[in-house]
């Protein structure tokens, strides 16, 4: 079991891609982050709401490691809680090394399950010129290896707030690759 922190939390009633920081957030069962602009049982992501928008979503609740601003950083990127927008900031437990189905515990009683990996896109750029190339990178054999987060469902709701510990319970083996959602 691996344990971590959680540094920041954020919400935005609407599509920007930035989030508001905020003292803490309500995590809803099986729909997401209260008062965000992904909250629901089906996806909420504009470009996939065009192609299904009965699929199920398995964005509800976005997660990035505090770990990345400072890799960043060493390229002359300045980037902050919620700037990539995430609902929960992480430290201290490495998210994309995660398998699939790996259950969070955090908060008040929450437990989110991991679903898979963000698929950076160009408003990375738009957000700061070369930032894109930055959350990106090539791996031994040749894939992509995506920086930007991890995506999960919310399997039991509750508060969360800056401070609260975070752990992490793997799935039964064999574990899963998280892939792109």
């Amino acid at each position: 079991m691996l344990t971590g922190k959680v540094v920041a939390v954020a919400k935005d009633s609407v599509h920007h891609f930035s989030k508001k920081v905020v003292s803490e957030i309500r995590i809803i069962d099986g729909l997401g982050v209260e008062g965000d602009a992904h909250l629901g049982g089906t996806v909420k992501h504009r470009s996939r709401v065009a192609i299904d928008p009965a699929q199920p979503n398995l964005r509800q609740v976005h997660l990035i490691h505090s770990e990345l601003f400072e890799e960043v950083g060493a390229k002359g990127f300045n980037v902050h809680p919620a700037d990539l927008g995430e609902n929960i900031t992480t430290v201290g437990i490495d998210l994309l090394a995660l398998p699939r189905g790996t259950i969070l515990r955090l908060g008040d009683g929450v437990e989110l399950e991991v679903t898979g990996l963000r698929n950076p896109c160009q408003q990375i750029n738009d957000f700061q010129p070369g930032l894109l190339s930055a959350v990106l990178s090539k791996g031994e054999r040749g894939e992509i290896v995506r920086k930007s987060g991890i995506m999960a469902v919310v399997k039991a709701g509750g508060m969360v707030k800056a401070g609260d510990v975070i752990q992490s319970v793997y799935p039964k083996k064999p574990y899963l690759p998280l892939e792109r959602v």
